[in-house]
């Protein structure tokens, strides 16, 4: 998470880490990607079309993992919907690249924190 949510105080991904154990997981139709050994090298969850997290392990990253993921969720899940922190290049050039645009903005995050969505959905 760090890796691309530098702009995060070590407080809120503190916070959020519990959050998606043990709640956001459930929320979603979750799929990982592992390695032939079975280590993780990634996950993605969607719920109701929208992609709602797309993690990737650091030693995975730039090596087509997110990519499989994301088209897994548009292709098998139906999402056609994701929202990414402004401050996240890296997940915006990500999303753009996978056929998204930027349809909306909202000046608070899911949790009413002041980290701006772009709201997104495929072209």
């Amino acid at each position: 998470m760090r890796a691309t949510h530098d702009f995060l105080p070590d407080a809120h991904i503190a916070a959020l880490k519990p959050l998606i154990l043990n709640q956001y997981f459930d929320a979603v139709d979750l799929k990982i990607a592992c390695d032939d050994s079975g280590q993780i090298l990634g996950f993605c969850g969607v719920h109701d079309g929208n992609i709602e997290m797309l993690f990737i392990a650091p030693e995975a990253r730039g090596k087509g993992v997110g990519k499989q993921l994301a088209l897994n969720a548009i292709t098998h899940q139906a999402a056609t919907k994701v929202d990414v922190n402004e401050q996240n290049d890296q997940a915006l050039g990500f999303y753009k690249h996978m056929g998204f645009r930027v349809i909306g903005r909202s000046p608070l995050d899911g949790q009413g924190n002041p980290y701006p969505l772009l709201h997104m959905a495929l072209n």
